[in-house]
């Protein structure tokens, strides 16, 4: 069963850098790609960043383009998701997600509140 194990979350002013941490219970080889997304309160589950599992690529949402970065660590089975120059609409759940061929999976979420 893979586990999706998000940290990192929390509160922070405008203007502000949080990074979050998703841990993997097995190699994120076994996956295509792994990614972050975000759900603010009414509103649908949105794609921040993705990245190939070999790092050979990354994507991002226009919206936070410039100010966020993904990254993974192989070897500790980790995704990160640095968060700079934060707004006050970055507010949101911020799940992890893993694609493999036939499934994904998903965390459980991390809370994400940016003050203005």
């Amino acid at each position: 069963q893979v586990q999706l194990v998000e940290s990192g979350g929390g509160l922070v002013q405008a203007g502000g850098s949080l990074t979050l941490s998703c841990a993997a219970s097995q190699s994120i080889f076994s996956f295509n790609a792994m990614g972050w997304y975000r759900q603010a309160p009414g509103k649908q589950r949105e794609l921040v960043a993705t990245i190939r599992s070999d790092g050979s690529s990354t994507n991002y949402a226009d919206s936070v383009k410039g100010r966020f970065t993904i990254a993974r660590d192989s070897a500790k089975k980790m995704v990160y998701l640095q968060m700079n120059s934060l707004k006050p609409e970055d507010t949101a759940v911020y799940y992890c997600k893993a694609s493999s061929r036939y499934r994904e999976y998903w965390g459980q979420g991390t809370q994400v509140t940016v003050s203005s």
